[in-house]
């Protein structure tokens, strides 16, 4: 088989492979929605209603339905983004997400793109100079990382820096320009830079040490090439696999566990504070359509990853 033949089945593979695998989430996402969330109906009428308000609103939000029929529109709505109304507000779904989504990203971006350079460069010196200061710099600060989850982080950072020195806002967003926005987001980026290097560092740092064993590495070094070159030509690029999961397998899960955690805590109005206060209210359609967000993006990050694995390594594309 030629070369544009193996690429085009391994692309549609990998599509027939996403597709199924994004159904699949949706539907265990939905049923465990549908049957163990709370129900949108008494989240509606409040105490005391009578049957023929419990029935006229089941009926309105479509819970008289079969389970598959709710399926199948819930499916066809969701492909035309038509996500439905909030059940705390009226507000359109979409308009909801719409709001939030640019405030998590410019809060969550800073901080997850810093950690990981950081995370590579000191990864690659320590793998480099094994049991050197930047390698014991590596073991204490993956340690410490590990060791603390991102809510002790961020409130020890906030105590810091936010109340005990007042140099940075407590809590709230109000951005108008560079200046604010950087104040706003400091802390928060701190903390995911330490929580992000507790567990990045000691996997960027096995995964170079590896690659470092390997025959062209070794035979580069034999014949005098510099670090540099090495580093570039032949680490990076056996590393890339490996790093490339970590990371954007990472994306989905600081995009909404990482954004609930730090908007709850800093008062901030993306979607992390929107999760927050869905499930606090049982508002059926945005926890669904933040469900589906998470599911599209872990399929997504997963579907890329396999892309690029298999570009970067004839092998797999093989496989």
């Amino acid at each position: 088989m030629s070369a544009g033949g193996s690429r085009g089945g391994f692309l549609l593979d990998r599509l027939v492979t996403a597709t199924a695998l994004l159904l699949g989430v949706t539907l265990i996402s939905f049923t465990l929605t549908v049957h163990f969330g709370p129900d949108p109906t008494w989240e509606q009428l409040g105490r005391n209603p009578t049957p023929e308000q419990i029935e006229q609103v089941r009926q309105a939000l479509g819970q008289d339905r079969g389970f598959l029929p709710r399926y199948a529109d819930f499916l066809l709505r969701l492909a035309r983004l038509d996500l439905g109304h909030a059940l705390a507000s009226g507000e359109p779904v979409v308009d909801l997400l719409a709001r939030a989504i640019p405030v998590s990203l410019l809060l969550l971006a800073p901080g997850f793109l810093i950690g990981i350079v950081l995370a590579l460069a000191l990864a690659m010196v320590a793998a480099w100079r094994p049991r050197g200061f930047v390698d014991r710099l590596c073991t204490i600060v993956s340690a410490t990382g590990m060791s603390l989850s991102l809510v002790i982080i961020v409130i020890a950072l906030q105590a810091v820096f936010a109340v005990w020195l007042d140099w940075f806002p407590a809590r709230g967003w109000r951005v108008h320009d560079l200046a604010s926005y950087l104040r706003h987001v400091t802390v928060p980026s701190l903390g995911l830079i330490v929580a992000g290097l507790g567990y990045n560092l000691r996997f960027f740092r096995s995964v170079f040490r590896n690659v470092l064993h390997d025959p062209p590495v070794r035979t580069a070094r034999a014949y005098g090439f510099g670090d540099g070159r090495i580093a570039i030509r032949y680490v990076l690029r056996a590393a890339a696999p490996p790093i490339l999961t970590r990371i954007l397998v990472a994306v989905p899960l600081i995009v909404i566990s990482g954004s609930l955690i730090i908007e709850k805590h800093f008062g901030i109005p993306g979607i992390g504070m929107v999760t927050w206060n869905a499930m606090m209210s049982g508002d059926q359609p945005v926890m669904m359509a933040v469900v589906s967000l998470s599911s599209v993006l872990f399929v997504l990050a997963l579907s890329v990853t396999d892309l690029l694995t298999g570009l970067l390594d004839p092998k797999v594309r093989g496989a």
